[in-house]
């Protein structure tokens, strides 16, 4: 059964005002044995009370089983930073395949994207040490449709470089938009559906779709909210403009739901979409020119934490994306413990809630 303490942290950090909206998902593998929601959500039309008391779900079930008794049915929230696990694995089949070059000019897949100060590389773009500036946050246009991935580079084509690449480490949503123009020239294939038949689908994602206006109608899509003042969630919320993401592509462009994190976490280490020697190059923290470790790999990013008094590794990503929704995955692959955590609301400490969770797993000694 899932620990009192687990289900008492879940009610102190989500049962809040200031989070509208909030599932988390946590799997002790190959299995999810807890799924909870709380908090206020939404989707377009009705706004429904998701109680902790009537959502949680305890003991082990198979995934499609246990979010079916959580919810009644599938709430998408917004994606940003764990598209980048996604992007990661399409990024590893097409190398696979002898189709892409961690270190080749990225102009040679995105020639859209003229040439800087210095050459910059997929490699540098995947780890975030390429100098590709951030993106403008709640300021970014949503008016437009980008038919292909390469038409939103133009929001910043014409931007130098920060830093000479390799010298610094800086996060960089824009970054993500060239890897997936990267991967959409690569495969010759349009990046959505490509994201979807050869990577959502054999991971069992099928929560997971592009976030555009076609997807405004989603009959369970939840409400979006950003923070009234300062980006502090204490002073409650203001809707969140409403849009079409699909110029973001795998920097922000899709919605998903908490268990299909939980299915990616669970299923890519057994899968067979990748050579072993691919996962383990993809999961490996860079370095600076200097020496220097950054932390985070190609699209994974890597912490040391304290779990139940020994320390361990979590590979992970928390996101709090400035147009509304915050999320975080963690895996614990020594603990064989993953946990999801998605609000509807931008800024929220979501990082805090997902350790918290692990944190009395490991405590109560929940190992399969």
């Amino acid at each position: 059964m899932v620990p009192t303490a687990l289900a008492l942290s879940v009610v102190d950090r989500v049962d809040s005002p200031n989070w509208l909206g909030a599932i988390l998902a946590a799997a002790i593998l190959p299995k999810v044995v807890f799924l909870a929601a709380g908090g206020v959500a939404a989707d377009r039309f009705v706004k429904r009370d998701l109680m902790i008391g009537s959502a949680l779900v305890c003991g082990a079930a198979q995934l499609g089983t246990a979010f079916a008794l959580a919810g009644g049915g599938s709430l998408w929230w917004a994606l940003a930073g764990q598209v980048a696990y996604g992007l990661s694995i399409a990024v590893g089949l097409l190398l696979d395949k002898d189709r892409l070059n961690l270190d080749a000019d990225i102009q040679k897949y995105v020639p859209v994207f003229p040439e800087k100060q210095w050459p910059v590389t997929l490699r540098q773009l995947m780890g975030h040490v390429a100098g590709v500036r951030r993106d403008n946050g709640d300021e970014e246009p949503l008016s437009e449709h980008c038919e292909r991935t390469a038409d939103g580079v133009n929001r910043f084509a014409k931007d130098r470089l920060l830093f000479e690449p390799g010298t610094k480490y800086r996060y960089s949503a824009y970054g993500w938009i060239l890897v997936s123009a990267a991967i959409e020239a690569a495969a010759n294939e349009r990046f959505f559906p490509f994201m979807r038949t050869q990577v959502f689908t054999p991971l069992g994602m099928l929560d997971t779709v592009p976030d555009t206006t076609a997807t405004d109608q989603i009959a369970d899509r939840a409400s979006f909210y950003y923070p009234r003042f300062a980006a502090d969630t204490r002073y409650g919320p203001d809707p969140a403009r409403d849009g079409d993401y699909s110029c973001f592509a795998g920097a922000g462009g899709f919605l998903s739901t908490p268990s299909d994190l939980v299915r990616f976490a669970t299923a890519i280490d057994g899968s067979k979409l990748l050579k072993p020697a691919t996962l383990q190059l993809l999961r490996t923290p860079q370095r600076l020119l200097s020496g220097e470790e950054t932390g985070y790999g190609l699209g994974w990013d890597f912490d040391p934490v304290s779990l139940a008094g020994a320390q361990t590794t979590m590979i992970g990503h928390d996101s709090e994306f400035t147009i509304g929704g915050s999320a975080s995955l963690m895996t614990f692959p020594e603990r064989r413990l993953v946990v999801a955590v998605m609000t509807n609301t931008s800024f929220a400490d979501v990082e805090s809630v997902a350790l918290n969770i692990a944190q009395a797993f490991a405590e109560q000694g929940k190992r399969p």
